[in-house]
């Protein structure tokens, strides 16, 4: 990530989008008076970290709540077993 300064940034504007174009650079910062004050990246950049969310979504059937808490027993049986004393 270099640092441009702002006299440097107008004369050499081409170079430094054709640099982050081409991906030689991910982004390239402008300084004024030693002060970062704006960032050149690619129009089309994507984000460092992408959130994906709802990766399950339509993969396990709707569940209400009864359904859920008949789940219990069987669980349970598959735990400690047939018990046929109850």
């Amino acid at each position: 990530m270099p640092i441009v300064n702002m006299l440097d940034a107008k004369t050499n504007l081409s170079k430094l989008v054709d640099a982050v174009e081409t991906g030689a650079e991910e982004e390239i910062i402008i300084a004024r008076n030693g002060k970062p004050a704006a960032k050149l990246v690619q129009l089309d950049a994507q984000p460092k970290r992408k959130i994906r969310l709802g990766l399950a979504v339509g993969k396990y059937p709707p569940l209400d709540y009864e359904s859920f808490q008949a789940l219990d027993a069987e669980i349970e049986k598959m735990f400690l077993g047939e018990n046929e004393d109850k």
